[in-house]
């Protein structure tokens, strides 16, 4: 909103413009501000935040797992979440440009996940309400919150969405470089037009193509395009490939994050260190200069989703003031579910999905850790009468915590596998 009074401002205010309204044609300007004012939100109003949870009796109920220190945790006011989103969605309306397709598609992923997180902790609050009034002692279950059913559907029609507006957008292109005609344009892709663009006082030629790619790690010609999928009859037919694998990713990163939302500031700490490591693949991709450099896919557009970035790294940080150890807010699945769906959400636009398992190892792990707990638990049980277990207990920071390790060092060594998971994401830039 404030960009676009600027440039109303700037374009009606005599010749020479509104004082100081050339600021705001600078995206390293908005993206610093995008920070600033995400910080301001969720540490000033935060505080403010915690204290109308508490005074409306909104806290954590915690079932009796046996692990240290989880008691202490009862009463905890939850639904934090919502200042994460509020730091994230105020920020993009003051400073972005609201006309990109990509900043209508991530708000609409923040809110939509955001939504069904808050639908999700409410009736689990209701629940707790309930056995109180009738006086029956309450114990967390997790039949308490919104069905499954009805989260994995709320999770598969975001991806739809995202799927068909990334596919079928003209505005979702991407830039490949005129070294020859053959090269230009490959087999299953659509051009729509040619333009000329000076590098460092040199003409370049590319050609503006709509395409259903994506990069893949490690390898010399690191694009994939997802065509390739379907016999060559078929071709037309990849879209529909390509949302599946889209609500696909949406839902597991999604639920990755919701699991690992199980300690004090590790799904908050992670979160925003995976925003990094795609704010940079958005600049990188984003900058024709940089795109050259590194050999990379070119991708118009990228520049304003910077500033959404930008506002959900700033809120991840900000939060962290409150929900470090020992926290006084958690973020509930109102945070939880929206911060993995943004995670791919962007991963998907800046075309480095196919990265997720490195930046998210974290997600992945604990993804894992469940699947194959539940799954061994079943199998022995039906073979052997009893059900065993891999781990002490899952997800796997819960592991941890049964070997004796305290909360806040198993969330510091989390992020640390983070970063180290983020730079061998950023290297696969150059490394191939």
């Amino acid at each position: 909103m404030l960009y676009h009074l600027f440039d109303w401002l700037t374009n009606h205010w005599k010749s020479n413009g509104f004082p100081g309204s050339g600021l705001f044609q600078f995206i390293t300007f908005r993206v610093m501000l995008a920070v600033i004012f995400s910080l301001v939100i969720t540490t000033v109003f935060g505080k403010k935040l915690i204290a109308f949870l508490q005074k409306k009796q909104l806290g954590e109920s915690v079932r009796d797992l046996g692990l240290a220190g989880e008691q202490q945790k009862k009463g905890t006011p939850t639904m934090g979440g919502i200042i994460i989103i509020l730091a994230i969605i105020i920020p993009t309306l003051l400073l972005a440009n609201l006309h990109k397709t990509y900043i209508r598609l991530m708000l609409l992923c923040t809110v939509w996940l955001a939504l069904i997180g808050f639908i999700d902790d409410y009736l689990k609050i209701r629940a707790k309400r309930i056995a109180q009034q009738k006086g029956i002692a309450y114990k967390k279950s997790d039949s308490d919150g919104l069905a499954g059913r009805f989260k994995i559907f709320g999770q598969v029609m975001l991806g739809i969405i995202v799927g068909v507006t990334l596919y079928f957008s003209p505005s979702v292109t991407v830039k490949r470089e005129i070294v020859n005609e053959q090269t230009a344009i490959k087999p299953g892709e659509r051009q729509l037009n040619i333009d000329t663009v000076m590098i460092d006082g040199t003409p370049h030629r590319f050609a503006t193509v709509k395409t259903p790619i994506t990069t893949i790690p490690f390898v010399k010609n690191h694009e994939f395009n997802y065509a390739k999928l379907l016999p060559q009859s078929l071709e037309a037919f990849t879209y529909i490939i390509y949302i599946i694998i889209v609500i696909f990713i949406v839902t597991a990163v999604s639920n990755g994050a919701n699991i690992t939302d199980g300690l004090d500031g590790l799904a908050t700490g992670v979160s925003a260190i995976i925003g990094i490591c795609l704010g940079i693949f958005a600049y990188v991709s984003g900058n024709i200069k940089f795109a050259e450099y590194l050999n990379i896919m070119y991708i118009p557009n990228l520049a304003e989703l910077s500033i959404f970035i930008a506002a959900f790294v700033g809120a991840c940080i900000g939060f962290l003031w409150y929900n470090a150890y020992p926290a006084q807010v958690f973020m509930g699945d109102t945070g939880s579910l929206a911060l993995g769906g943004i995670i791919a959400a962007l991963a998907i636009i800046v075309r480095k999905e196919l990265l997720i398992p490195f930046f998210c190892f974290v997600f992945l792990v604990e993804n894992l850790s469940v699947m194959i707990q539940v799954t061994y638990f079943k199998y022995t049980k039906r073979k052997y009468g009893e059900g065993r277990r891999v781990f002490l207990m899952s997800p796997l920071h819960h592991h941890y915590q049964k070997l004796g390790y305290h909360e806040s060092k198993i969330a510091v060594r989390f992020w640390i596998v983070t970063i180290l998971s983020v730079v061998v994401a950023i290297v696969t830039l150059k490394l191939r």
